[in-house]
C-alpha cells in the first residue's frame, strides 16, 4: 500500500491530492470490515493511542473511540475538564506526561487554532487534529468527500455549497480544502456577516441567495449556527435566520432537482434544516457518521504503519 506523504494529520491544507486517494482506498477496505459479523482486525495491538479532548465532543471522540477498538489499539481517554489543565498545567506538560506512559498516536481537539502543528514540533508522536478552534476539522471533511464520493460516484466537477455559519467552522475550511484538492466546484452560502472577509482568496464564490445557491448545487452540505464561538451578535434572530437559511421541504421541492443534503452534526433540527429533511432519503447525514469510523480507521492504520516501518 502506498505510503502518505505526511507524518501528522494536522490539516487538509498539508495533504495532496494521492494522501487522499490512499485514505479512501484504505477506507474502502474498512468499510468492509466494519459492515462483517465481527468488526474487529488486529492491525493495531501494539500500538497505543490517547485520546486528548480539550473542548466537548461527543461524536467525533466516539467516532475516534470506536475506529481505535476496530482497530483493537491500546486506548487512553483524556478530557481537560477533568484534568490538571484546570489547575494550570500546560499543554506541553499534560502531553509529555501522557507520553511517558509510551503513547505511539495523540488524537486532539483543541480550543486554540494551530495546536496539534504546535504539539507535533514538541512530542514524538504521531498527532491527528481532531479540531483545533475555528481552523480545521481534517477528519470531518475526509469523511465528507468521502461520503459524497460513495453517493455521486467521485467528487472531481460536483457543485457543492456549503451552507450556514462559515465564519467560526473549521469544517467548512477543511471541506473547502478537500473538495478543491479534488476537482469540485465551491460555493458558500449564509448571512453576510457569517461568512469571512477571506473566503474569495480561497477561490470561492459567495452566494447569499438560498434558493439560488440550491438551484445551482449537487450537494448542499449545511452547518449549524456555533453560538458558543459567538461573543456578538451575527443576525436579528434565529427565527428570521430560519426563515432567509433554514432548509425545509418545501424549498427543496420546489428547485426541480434532488440534491444530496448533508450535515456534520450536531443537528439544531427546525433552525438550519427541519426533521423532514434531515431524515429524506436525499440526507446522507446517517452514512457520514458510518463513514466517519471508516474513515478514522483508515488514517489511524496509515500513521501506524509509518511507526512500525521506523
Amino acid at each position: 500500500m502506498s505510503k502518505l506523504s505526511v507524518e501528522h494529520l494536522l490539516g487538509i491544507k498539508y495533504l495532496n491530492k494521492n494522501d487522499i486517494d490512499i485514505i479512501f482506498q484504505t477506507a474502502d477496505h474498512f468499510k468492509e470490515v466494519i459492515n462483517r459479523p465481527i468488526k474487529k482486525v488486529p492491525s493495531l495491538r501494539d500500538i497505543t493511542i490517547a485520546n486528548l479532548f480539550f473542548e466537548n465532543s461527543t461524536r467525533t471522540k466516539l467516532s475516534f473511540e470506536l475506529a481505535e477498538k476496530r482497530l483493537s489499539a491500546d486506548i487512553i481517554n483524556f478530557s481537560a475538564g477533568q484534568s490538571s489543565v484546570k489547575k494550570g498545567e500546560t499543554l506541553i506538560d499534560t502531553v509529555n506526561n501522557i507520553l511517558s506512559m509510551k503513547v505511539d498516536i495523540v488524537v486532539m481537539r483543541h480550543p486554540n487554532v494551530g495546536a496539534g502543528v504546535f504539539l507535533s514540533q514538541h512530542v514524538d508522536a504521531k498527532i491527528i487534529n481532531a479540531g483545533d478552534g475555528t481552523h480545521e476539522h481534517p477528519t470531518q471533511a475526509l469523511l465528507d468527500s468521502y461520503s459524497i464520493r460513495e453517493k455521486l460516484g467521485s467528487v472531481k466537477g460536483k457543485k457543492v455549497v456549503i451552507i450556514g455559519d462559515i465564519l467560526h467552522s473549521r469544517v467548512a475550511l477543511s471541506n473547502i480544502f478537500a473538495l478543491k484538492l479534488q476537482g469540485a466546484v465551491v460555493k458558500v452560502c449564509g448571512p453576510t456577516t457569517l461568512i469571512p472577509k477571506h473566503i474569495k482568496s480561497l477561490g470561492i464564490d459567495i452566494e447569499t441567495n438560498l434558493k439560488k445557491a440550491l438551484e445551482w448545487c449537487d450537494v448542499a452540505n449545511v452547518l449549524r449556527v456555533q453560538h458558543e464561538r459567538m461573543d456578538i451578535k451575527y443576525f436579528p434572530s434565529i427565527r428570521e435566520y430560519t426563515q432567509l437559511f433554514g432548509i425545509n421541504k418545501q424549498i427543496l421541492d420546489s428547485i426541480g432537482k434532488k440534491i444530496v443534503i448533508m450535515h456534520p452534526g450536531p443537528i439544531n433540527r427546525g433552525v438550519e434544516i427541519t426533521s423532514d429533511v434531515a431524515d429524506a432519503d436525499q440526507s446522507i447525514i446517517l452514512n457520514q457518521v458510518e463513514n466517519g469510523v471508516a474513515i478514522r480507521m483508515a488514517i489511524i492504520y496509515l500513521l501506524a504503519e509509518q511507526i512500525k516501518r521506523n
